[in-house]
């Protein structure tokens, strides 16, 4: 598993944005457009106008609304100048003005002449806020990268994990054939959500294929349908496919709790032994289902632990007494 590095986004991703309920238009500044974004929240600098620079972070996205654009109108031409230049020497990252008027002579003045991208929104400020956030919680979202094969199955999303020739992706084929889908194949982009949830996903080069030895790379969308893919998933379980061994001790009840850590978050992980002629696919489903049982509240190896227990007269952990206080 690869390390997650530190995310950060050039300016001029926010006027290619797909999905934003706002057009963003590049006023000025535009040689600023290779300026960095490093944090998910923006701006409101109201204060900076008045010479109040503490707080600023200059690789926030900044927003002007109406409340600030009024402020400024009411200044005299040299005071407004003035402010606009002290605000724009921050270093900026970029700075987006969603009053109807659009930005001032003054903004435009100052964003030229210190190269710092000044974009016009074509809604108010609250609708612009919650589009780039949303946006920038994606972008800038700590990720790392998983090597198996990522795939929902009765709607848990599964990671396939194990050596080389294991039999991975031969597994999720005949997934895909009983009707489950696939996410990504040999390299999955994992990225960090609140609150701790793990999403995955496919590199783009690699969307929708699924290499199976013996056939080559495979499109599973051309050849089973655009209901057998689909980009994103919740990583949910991991189950990693083990060569079985004469005399290796596995766990046979089921008891203990095992996990694989991504981005700092638990998943539970299932260990599977493979030999030649057991069919895998089917231990697979039920490892989901059982996943669906467990987060249901049904802990079947627990459960028929504590019978047996009570049935052999020993205290099982659900008989030990409990403290009324």
């Amino acid at each position: 598993m690869s390390e997650s590095t530190p995310r950060a986004i050039a300016a001029r991703a926010l006027l290619t944005a797909k999905d934003l309920p706002s057009r963003l238009d590049l006023v000025a500044g535009e040689a600023g457009l290779d300026r960095v974004i490093t944090h998910a929240r923006i701006q409101k600098p109201g204060l900076a106008l008045v010479g109040h620079f503490d707080g600023i972070v200059p690789s926030r996205v900044q927003i002007l609304g109406e409340t600030e654009c009024s402020f400024l109108a009411k200044m005299t031409a040299g005071e407004r100048d003035a402010a606009c230049e002290a605000f724009f020497s921050l270093g900026l990252s970029c700075v987006i003005v969603t009053a109807q008027g659009g930005p001032s002579a003054s903004l435009v003045r100052a964003s030229r002449a210190l190269g710092v991208p000044l974009i016009a929104s074509s809604a108010k400020s609250s609708t612009t806020i919650s589009g780039i956030h949303s946006f920038l919680d994606d972008q800038l979202a700590p990720r790392t990268q998983v090597h198996g094969v990522f795939v929902d199955v009765h709607g848990v999303g599964l990671l396939l994990m194990g050596q080389s020739g294991i039999g991975k992706s031969e597994c999720a084929l005949e997934l895909v054939q009983r009707g489950h889908r696939l996410v990504a194949d040999d390299v999955v982009d994992c990225i960090l959500r609140p609150p701790g949830l793990i999403y995955g996903t496919s590199t783009p080069l690699l969307e929708n294929h699924l290499e199976v030895r013996g056939l080559g790379v495979l499109d599973v969308k051309d050849l089973f349908g655009v209901a057998a893919v689909r980009k994103r998933k919740r990583l949910e379980m991991v189950v990693r496919l083990i060569p079985q061994s004469e005399g290796e001790d596995w766990d046979r009840l089921g008891l203990d709790d095992e996990w694989f850590e991504v981005l700092g978050v638990k998943i539970p992980l299932r260990r599977i032994p493979v030999r030649p002629g057991k069919n895998t696919t089917i231990v697979v489903e039920v490892a989901a289902r059982n996943e669906l049982l467990r987060r249901a509240g049904v802990h079947s190896a627990r459960a028929f632990h504590e019978r047996l227990s009570r049935s052999l007269g020993v205290r099982g952990p659900s008989d030990e007494p409990h403290d009324e206080r």
